[in-house]
């Protein structure tokens, strides 16, 4: 009885330890996203940088759902297209779209949003229980990252602030994405979600960049296209690829509402990314950024 407690107990402390590991790596991963976006619009238009991060994606994921289509529970493909279109593909289209009016570093902070709408979601929708004080951690957050829109032009942004809200979009998508996964999806491998529900939103987006877009011309004539999509095929097999088959992992291992808290550590990533490529970081970012951090408390505790 003895030894089969310590075993739990050992197994509990080393998931414990690898979840907070990976939220640390996806902090550093997608908190580099932004940048990437930013760096991709330099050649290519919203609709253009989206497509191409979806396109690669599916790409990249071919071979894995081709030798393990037979092992793919494709009885649950709503739920599996469901993540896809909400854990990517429209987020993709929305946060660059945002980007073209607003900084990476400021949509990197609103990104922060996602927990709110994962617990609100997970309540209304998924009959998930939680605590009062949680709810209470995620307004204070929220908070935060509504000075950001509100107060647009002493955080910096140059464009319309009010365009963070694609950004607002991409962050309820997410929480669907996250819910879904958690309730419907958490027996299948993380691997097999990633590469199905990807494939499924990816392949009619590389089928749009070629025939409803002028990627191939923007490619050939428009001066930095190349290393804009250098920048892409990073963000692509980086920031979403590889961060989206651990944040399942993570999501399976935890709860929805622990891997939401990626959006709480992304900010602080995304603004020195954007510290460093010259955007303005104000008084707002630190203020917002601090409330922030102050919600992550009291959702985790």
């Amino acid at each position: 009885m003895n030894k089969s407690t310590t075993v739990t107990t050992s197994d509990s402390t080393s998931i414990a330890w690898k979840s907070w590991g990976i939220l640390i790596l996806l902090s550093l991963i997608w908190g580099s996203s932004y940048i990437l976006i930013k760096k991709g619009l330099v050649a290519y238009s919203s609709n253009q940088v989206a497509s191409l991060r979806l396109s690669i994606s599916a790409i990249a994921f071919l071979p894995v759902v081709f030798f393990r289509w037979k092992r793919i529970d494709w009885s649950r493909w709503k739920y599996l297209l469901i993540v896809g279109l909400t854990g990517t593909g429209i987020p993709a289209f929305m946060f660059s779209i945002a980007q073209t009016e607003i900084s990476s570093s400021v949509a990197g902070v609103l990104n922060s949003l996602s927990p709110l709408f994962t617990l609100v979601l997970g309540i209304l929708i998924f009959r998930h229980n939680t605590a009062w004080v949680k709810v209470f951690g995620v307004l204070i957050g929220l908070v935060g990252a509504a000075m950001l829109i509100l107060m647009g032009k002493d955080a910096g942004i140059e464009g319309n602030p009010w365009y963070g809200l694609f950004v607002v979009v991409g962050c309820i998508c997410y929480a669907i994405s996250s819910n879904t996964v958690g309730s419907f999806l958490n027996d299948m491998s993380s691997v097999t979600i990633s590469a199905a529900s990807f494939c499924m939103v990816g392949i009619p987006a590389l089928i749009y960049l070629f025939m409803g877009t002028d990627f191939v011309t923007t490619f050939r004539t428009v001066e930095g296209a190349s290393l804009a999509l250098g920048y892409i095929t990073i963000l692509a097999l980086f920031g979403t690829v590889l961060a989206s088959i651990i944040f399942f992992q993570l999501v399976q291992w935890t709860t929805p509402v622990f891997a939401s808290m990626i959006s709480y550590l992304v900010p602080a990533v995304a603004l020195g990314w954007g510290a460093l490529d010259g955007e303005a970081i104000t008084w707002v970012h630190f203020v917002g950024l601090g409330l922030i951090l102050s919600g992550v408390y009291l959702v985790k505790h």
